[in-house]
């Protein structure tokens, strides 16, 4: 019996030593990480560090987290963040964002991004590099501010990203949030009628992207992976009588610009018109011709209600067929 006690208690003291440990270095690499961020010019504080979990976990809660990048003109407030992960091994961290507004400020103005229990749970390979193997998002209802005017926001959002394990830079992410709302600035600037609904019926998109270097504690630290390969299988909005479905095949050079396919599949596509000339982002004239070409096409595809469009990207441009309609956007993660 007496051995027994001693086993116990030798047990209880190396695991009080682990957790300590444990604990120890988990402050010690946030301290570090803040403090090489301040050498890169950066300003990064917090005004508090409580550790606590015993015995099962370790969860550093941190408060009023300032990070601003005074090059990139950058600058974003968390009143609070968790981070923490199960003592028996600590690469499979769990975020927690706060129930408060994350505020961030850009050259472009400022906004605010507000989750109801936001929370991220991430696998990380073992090693200094902390490549990421997969992450898993789940949050309540969200919203985003821009300049004080609410632009988007859903009931929820589920976000996964999934490393592939022969090829580390390659990474499946599916995303889906349930009812979808414009804001009332985005609904305004579309002049939509009193009637048309609130939120998007459907919103998902599933996609397959290799970078040019799997995603890890240096994508926070020094530049971004880059998009190389981009396979989106599909991409659904559905919103009243509008539905959009996206397909893409596109490779991505290192200046950003994309070369491939991006079949684009709509139903109600007169009314999407109707919505850009009521917007303004078409003239009366601009929509006649666009909807006189766009009959043709929809004829084509046999279904004069429903558009089935293969954009080409080559170049530069975007082309249907062999005719230029516009340049190509640069697919640059900042």
């Amino acid at each position: 019996m007496r051995w027994l006690l001693w086993t116990i208690l030798l047990v209880t003291v190396a695991w009080c030593a682990w957790w300590a440990i444990f604990g120890f270095g988990m402050k010690t690499a946030l301290d570090t990480w803040f403090g090489d961020r301040r050498l890169d010019g950066w300003q990064a504080d917090y005004a508090s560090l409580d550790l606590r979990g015993f015995p099962g976990r370790v969860d550093a809660d941190m408060t009023d987290i300032v990070l601003a990048d005074t090059d990139g003109g950058v600058v974003i407030n968390l009143p609070a963040l968790q981070i923490g992960a199960p003592t028996y091994w600590p690469g499979n961290l769990t975020l927690v964002l706060p129930s408060d507004p994350i505020s961030f400020v850009t050259t472009e103005g400022s906004s605010t991004l507000e989750f109801a229990q936001g929370a991220a749970d991430l696998k990380l390979h073992p090693g200094a590099a902390l490549e990421l193997e997969q992450i898993a998002t789940l949050t309540g209802p969200w919203s985003l501010n821009i300049n004080q005017q609410t632009v988007l926001g859903a009931d929820n959002l589920s976000l996964t990203m999934d490393q592939n394990q022969t090829t580390p830079a390659r990474y499946k992410i599916d995303a889906e949030a349930t009812n979808l709302r414009p804001g009332d600035a985005p609904r305004a600037a579309l002049r939509l009628p009193d009637d048309w609904p609130l939120n998007f019926d459907s919103f998902t998109i599933d996609a397959d992207i290799i970078f040019d270097k799997p995603w890890n504690i240096s994508a926070v630290e020094a530049a971004r992976p880059q998009p190389r390969q981009i396979k989106l299988k599909l991409a659904e909005a559905v919103w009243a009588d509008l539905r959009l479905f996206f397909a893409a095949d596109l490779e991505v050079d290192a200046t950003g610009t994309p070369t491939g396919t991006l079949n684009i599949q709509a139903e109600n596509w007169q009314g999407m018109l109707e919505l850009a000339e009521r917007s303004g982002a078409l003239s009366s004239s601009l929509r006649q011709q666009a909807e006189s070409g766009l009959s043709t096409l929809a004829r084509f595809s046999g279904d004069p209600n429903a558009l089935d469009i293969q954009l080409n990207l080559r170049g530069g441009m975007i082309l249907i067929g062999f005719i230029p309609i516009g340049p190509a956007p640069k697919i640059v993660l900042r």
